[in-house]
């Protein structure tokens, strides 16, 4: 364990945002069958509010100069933040490749940057699965968090020896390549598995607000939970949000970064995907009080490259955002294998 203390370390944590409940007056689908966890219905498609959009007008390769074991590796789930000195860091999964043995499911590594392109990539992995069986068959998808006092928090979903159940932990240290194991921070239950892709922040009164992904109903979701601190305990709220049946989201849904810069309305680039896994990246814009939704996306911000099969992975997925000189910088990672940024425009 880290030598702090759970709740002095939620003390510490840099920035805050807020998440809410789904917007009043939604019009559910009637033909839905309601989620098994939450009894929530599936939403319908409607017209956004014309007074916010995005605009994509610079898409860039992320580069990763490192070992060769790194290299050699896939790589996704690009989480990435500024230090005070300007150095951007980054956490990453990388898997093995197709072609070689499945030996986990991932592990973390970090990295260094003076531009928020070209990362110098750690020697030795921050993250790797084990010793204890919980998260034995591999570590995935890092949430960074920097603490005042330098230090650092780590959400991970760490995958069992079976290597298709897993829930969400973190680990706590002075910098990414001395972290220590703290635990689970949301376990998976029987009927909400794989909680999985942390998106945290905190309240006006202190409180922490967890999304996270579940599993249920062969599908992927979106939770929300509110704790005392960066661990829990956790105390479930309503569903922020729910697939559309008639659009691009209408099966899958992941959480993705918040963008904060304007307090007034705090946005989420999330994940949804058809039932065939066909991940895109879309927005979704809540009040100040992060209470109600006030606007959504009704075509996808971000698709993957055409590809020549149609059998090929056919996924964006997004990571982190961040604000560099004025600039808003997604990044997110391409057919689960390859990382990218794109410089936004909110008009």
């Amino acid at each position: 364990m880290s030598e702090h203390p759970i709740r002095d370390l939620a003390d510490k944590v840099i920035g805050a945002f807020k998440h809410g409940a789904p917007e009043d007056g939604e019009t559910p689908s009637v033909a839905s069958r309601p989620d098994p966890v939450t009894g929530d219905v599936k939403e319908r498609v409607s017209r956004t509010s014309e007074t916010l959009d995005f605009n994509v007008e610079d898409i860039q390769g992320v580069c990763l100069r490192g070992p060769k074991v790194l290299l050699d590796r896939r790589h996704m789930s690009p989480f990435v933040w500024q230090e005070p000195d300007g150095r951007f860091g980054i956490m990453l999964r990388a898997v093995p490749a197709l072609d070689q043995p499945q030996t986990d499911t991932g592990q973390i590594w970090a990295g260094w940057s003076h531009d928020g392109v070209t990362f110098d990539m750690l020697e030795q992995p921050s993250l790797v699965g084990g010793p204890d069986e919980d998260d034995i068959g591999g570590v995935e998808d890092p949430t960074v968090l920097r603490c005042d006092d330098g230090s650092y928090v780590v959400y991970y979903t760490g995958v069992a020896a079976d290597m298709a159940h897993g829930e969400l932990f973190y680990a706590s240290g002075l910098s990414p390549d001395r972290l220590t194991k703290a635990g689970v921070a949301l376990a998976s239950t029987k009927s909400m598995g794989n909680t999985k892709e942390a998106t945290v922040g905190r309240t006006a009164d202190g409180h922490w607000r967890l999304f996270y992904e579940y599993a249920a109903d062969q599908a992927s979701r979106i939770g929300l939970a509110v704790g005392p601190a960066v661990g829990g305990p956790w105390e479930e709220k309503p569903t922020p949000f729910m697939p559309r049946e008639d659009g691009w989201d209408n099966w899958h849904l992941s959480t993705g970064p918040m963008l904060m810069d304007d307090p007034d309305r705090p946005i989420m680039f999330y994940n949804g995907a058809t039932r065939d896994a066909r991940w895109r990246i879309g927005w979704i814009a809540f009040d100040r009080a992060c209470r109600h939704v006030v606007d959504r996306c009704v075509q996808p911000l971000l698709t993957p490259p055409p590809t020549s099969d149609r059998t090929d992975t056919d996924i964006a997925f997004a990571a982190s955002v961040i604000v560099d000189q004025g600039e808003v910088w997604l990044y997110y990672s391409l057919e689960d294998q390859r990382l990218s940024r794109a410089r936004l425009r909110q008009t």
